[in-house]
């Protein structure tokens, strides 16, 4: 409810605004609206980062309620406002999240409302409206912005009188929800979201961390969902792991190596995750090189080729199936030449550099190839699928050769 009015100077008492005067504020929302997004992230720069974060949407959709809210405000002064009030609740607890007190809050909301005032003399003097009802929209306009501080408190002091225990339970469910990789029930997420204050982005990244990864040595953001107790350590990033976040990431576990997941919508966490343990599994058999920090982008046709190895081994039985009475030394010998021609389709001398034998073995080797497998390695459907398979068992080979060291 708007607060008790105080008599103008001229003497005459406040009232509410005619209703006819949220037809004029209407059409100056949408500006109105980008005028104070610029003027708060100008002020404070923490929001900034905020409306061009992975949580952008929901912020922006949060502002554009409370301004919308007052329009509506006037129009029916005594409708109820329940989008704007959780609009308001998450802002508070987002601040309770970070740690913060509710100081940057309020200043926003009165920067913005100054700003909103600002505007609407502009109004008045194009419309000639009368100075007591210019005084009547700042009262109602301040009397709307302690609202907002109230509600807002609300969301603040409800995350304040919850345990931590009980709300890192709370983020690790949500997290292991995320990536179950089943189909859950959005209203299960939205209930998590809403209770630990956590935004659901548009797109999230998987991290996966070498079992033990410890207790971060310095603070992680906080819409970083993880759990560090898992056997699998893992953590969820809302958005894209840039380089700010991957240098505290860095900070936070020295020494522990990490393999970056593919950036994919929340739906998808399972599999980023799935990928990002895999290479994980990958370097520590020695497939790809060991570093502190890896990316599944860079290695996608050897996670494609090792997924299956069941699968891997009857393409080879079928691909390899021309080769399969010889002796397994000579076998060995045409295969591995085989790959080196399907990989390079080199000369017999530059093949002969990669498989350290005179380039006229490579000739010999190659008449026996084309002996066995007739016209089949010019058809470009057995090729590809002969190449695949002789590049997947290489990896493998490695892999399993590394593990014998």
């Amino acid at each position: 409810m708007p607060r008790t009015t105080q008599p103008s100077d001229a003497g005459e008492p406040l009232g509410p605004l005619p209703q006819e005067f949220a037809a004029i504020v209407r059409p100056e929302l949408p500006s109105l609206i980008q005028e104070i997004g610029l003027e708060v992230t100008r002020a404070y720069p923490e929001y900034a980062r905020l409306l061009h974060g992975p949580h952008s949407a929901a912020i922006r959709y949060g502002v554009e309620q409370h301004i919308s809210a007052f329009a509506e405000r006037i129009a029916s002064p005594g409708a109820p406002t329940p989008l704007r009030d959780e609009a308001c609740r998450r802002f508070g607890r987002f601040e309770a999240y970070e740690g913060r007190g509710l100081e940057r809050l309020r200043g926003a909301y009165r920067l913005g409302a100054r700003v909103a005032l600002r505007r609407a003399k502009k109004v008045g003097r194009r419309y000639n409206l009368s100075p007591t009802l210019m005084l009547s929209f700042a009262d109602t306009l301040f009397a709307y912005v302690d609202e907002l501080e109230a509600v807002s408190r609300e969301g603040y002091l409800e995350v304040r009188a919850g345990t931590d225990g009980r709300s890192e339970a709370l983020r690790r469910r949500l997290l292991h929800l995320l990536m179950s990789g089943s189909p859950v029930p959005r209203s299960a997420i939205a209930e998590l979201c809403e209770q630990t204050g956590w935004l659901l982005p548009e797109q999230v990244t998987l991290v996966a961390l070498r079992s033990p990864a410890g207790s971060p040595a310095v603070a992680i953001d906080n819409d970083v969902l993880a759990d560090l107790s898992d056997p699998q350590p893992h953590l969820l990033i809302p958005g894209p792991a840039d380089e700010t976040r991957l240098d505290l990431l860095a900070k936070a576990f020295p020494g522990v190596p990490m393999t970056v997941g593919l950036t994919v919508a929340p739906a998808g966490a399972s599999d980023s995750i799935r990928w990002a343990r895999r290479v994980l599994e990958l370097m520590e058999a020695g497939v790809i090189e060991d570093a502190p920090l890896v990316f599944c982008a860079d290695h996608l046709l050897t996670l494609w080729l090792l997924a299956d190895p069941a699968l891997l081994d009857r393409l080879a039985e079928r691909e390899l199936a021309p080769l399969a009475g010889l002796t397994p030394t000579r076998r060995d010998r045409l295969v591995e030449t085989l790959r080196i021609w399907l990989e390079t389709r080199g000369t017999a001398a530059r093949m002969g550099e990669l498989l350290d034998v005179h380039p006229q073995t490579v000739r010999y080797r190659m008449r026996n190839l084309e002996a066995h497998y007739g016209g089949r390695l010019t058809e470009p459907g057995t090729r590809f699928a002969t190449e695949a398979v002789l590049r997947a068992l290489h990896l493998r080979g490695d892999q399993r050769r590394r593990g014998r060291r």
